[in-house]
């Protein structure tokens, strides 16, 4: 056993846990992964909570007490998520207290269904904030074009977001500038600009993936020398732009002002390729102000075999560069890469959704008391 976890943090790693359920809760888990395992956050998504809520007894009590109310499908699903939410978030709150904000935080995705709907996006996540009502919570949003604009009005409204679904280093410069414009809005509100924190969730493994998919169908050795290299290509050039805006004028002005930068989350770091070392995600994406989101089982892994030697990132803009227009000399387009993967991702979380609407909506019925 290494202490990579604890070497991984010193670099400047946010070592947040990409997963959450009642059972992780009250079982003192989670309480364990943040005193053990360096863990100094929980990220949700409704993949998460549909696998959370379908498996075991957990939630049973809570269903029955819904049943017994009536309340639809829709309504039993949020008030047991928020309830999950809630409970990490005052577990993670000393984190947060030490942390000066920084870290201790929860996430909860507004209603995946609503990400090409720019005001129902907005409606959800002032309904969401209200209802967990902890000041360590996230919204994530998507970085949809209609994700986009609602991210500038809910930071404006004082609400701390992650920006979740990005792929595209062009969608990326979007969302920071959709983050940039929230906190003007939110500083001639004259509203605490110290108090509003958000992350930008950059997916990473996904864009292997489907790009290596393409690359095995070329088969040649040319092609085959270059993957597994994209995603992380893409993530470097990602903390590239990042260390740009958050240098600029604009963003020296709002810091002067107490605002705090937006931090790069690194985002699907569980390893799809087993021909990929289990903690290639982690090890290659090491530099200061990162969060790195991670299943359970590629913590474990960080822990025993991970490789970490410093920041990984610094220097490497051109090689990175280099590796991008590789692929794109192949004839894999990177524009088509990253819109296909945001659409399914879109879709998956959807899929997801619905799928915990349908297992709700059957355990509901399941727990009704009887007439009478």
């Amino acid at each position: 056993m290494t202490d990579a976890l604890k070497r991984l943090s010193e670099e400047g790693v946010a070592i947040w846990l990409d997963d959450l359920s009642r059972q992780r809760i009250t079982s003192g888990n989670l309480a364990e992964l943040i005193d053990q395992q360096h863990v100094v956050g929980v990220t949700t998504n409704p993949t998460i909570f549909q696998k959370a809520i379908s498996e075991g007894h957990g939630y049973d009590q809570q269903l029955a007490d819904l049943a017994a109310r009536k309340v639809t499908v829709e309504e039993a699903i949020r008030m047991i998520t928020t309830a999950d939410v809630r409970d990490a978030a005052d577990i993670l709150r000393p984190v947060y207290d030490a942390t000066d904000g920084q870290d201790g935080r929860v996430s909860i995705e507004v209603d995946p269904r609503l990400a090409h709907n720019k005001h129902a996006t907005v409606a959800e996540a002032k309904q969401l904030a209200w209802l967990v009502d902890r000041p360590n919570t996230l919204i994530k949003i998507p970085a949809t074009r209609a994700g986009i604009p609602a991210i500038t009005e809910v930071i404006g409204l004082g609400i701390s977001v992650n920006v979740t679904l990005i792929f595209s280093l062009e969608r990326y410069r979007e969302v920071m500038d959709a983050y940039l414009a929230g906190l003007d809005k939110a500083k001639a509100k004259g509203l605490d600009l110290s108090q509003i924190r958000s992350v930008a969730s950059f997916f990473v493994s996904r864009v292997d993936s489907e790009i290596d998919k393409r690359i095995d169908a070329l088969g040649t050795d040319e092609a085959k020398a270059l993957r597994g290299k994209a995603a992380i290509a893409n993530a470097r050039l990602a903390y590239q732009a990042y260390e740009e805006v958050f240098s600029s004028d604009r963003w020296t002005a709002l810091e002067k002002a107490g605002a705090r930068k937006q931090r790069p989350l690194w985002a699907s770091t569980g390893v799809k390729d087993k021909a990929y070392k289990p903690t290639l995600y982690v090890d290659d994406l090491v530099a200061p102000n990162t969060v790195n989101t991670m299943p359970e089982a590629t913590l474990h892994a960080v822990e025993e075999k991970g490789e970490i030697t410093g920041n990984t990132i610094a220097g490497t803009y051109e090689q990175a560069r280099a590796d991008l227009d590789a692929v794109e000399r192949l004839g894999i387009s990177y524009d088509e890469v990253v819109q296909l993967l945001e659409d399914e991702g879109v879709e998956k979380f959807e899929a997801s959704w619905n799928d915990l609407l349908k297992s709700t909506e059957a355990e509901l019925e399941r727990l009704a008391p009887s007439e009478g």
